[in-house]
């Protein structure tokens, strides 16, 4: 688990010359939340959202289960739904103006996004963590889809745990939402700017 919830600024190479640095300042706690609520009205910034809850809560589904049939996947349970609504209505509380939303094709990560009634939902595997690490296809489309958004609004990505780990190196607990900030147009670079608890 990451310490205190600090890193050192990193370079990550990816095809194509672009390199994502991250960074996450001293001092940033956990549930510090106005910095990231400021950047997202702000407009430009990305919104990376872990599914609500959805027991065991442990990560993966079910042996066997099938993309196109949520009946087989670990799914939200009421706690989870109530966590998405009001992430939801946080962001409208606070006048976020969403960009674009996008999701895990997994019906946990759909719900989420569907239910946080931000704006229309499309599904990309940008957001499914890679099967093969050595390989990281999934992971460098994400990494592309961060540092090139520019708005207008925020760009909110609902994924999950690992996916989070393997761009940013720690894992956020179910229904937590990381901010980040593109750097400079043409830079490759994005910032931690902060996070946002899990509604309670």
């Amino acid at each position: 688990m990451l310490e205190s919830r600090v890193l050192r600024r990193i370079g990550l190479a990816v095809p194509g010359a672009l390199v994502v640095s991250l960074l996450i300042g001293p001092g940033l706690a956990v549930g510090e939340s106005d910095e990231a609520w400021a950047a997202l009205v702000k407009g430009g910034h990305v919104a990376l959202v872990r599914h609500g809850n959805a027991p065991p809560g442990y990560g993966g589904d079910p042996p066997g289960f099938k993309i196109d049939d949520c009946k087989t996947q670990r799914n939200l349970d009421e706690l989870g739904r109530e966590q998405a609504r009001a992430l939801g209505e946080a962001f409208r509380s606070h006048h976020v103006r969403v960009g674009r939303v996008l999701s895990s094709p997994w019906c946990r990560c759909l719900e989420t996004a569907h239910l946080m009634a931000v704006g229309p939902v499309e599904k990309t595997w940008a957001l499914v963590p890679d099967r093969e690490p050595n390989a990281p296809v999934r992971l460098h489309e994400l990494k592309q889809l961060v540092s090139d958004w520019r708005g207008p609004g925020a760009l909110v990505l609902v994924t999950h745990a690992f996916t989070v780990r393997a761009l940013l190196g720690f894992l956020p607990t179910q229904g937590e939402t990381v901010v980040l900030r593109p750097s400079a147009e043409g830079s490759g670079a994005a910032d931690l700017v902060g996070l946002i608890a899990t509604p309670r």
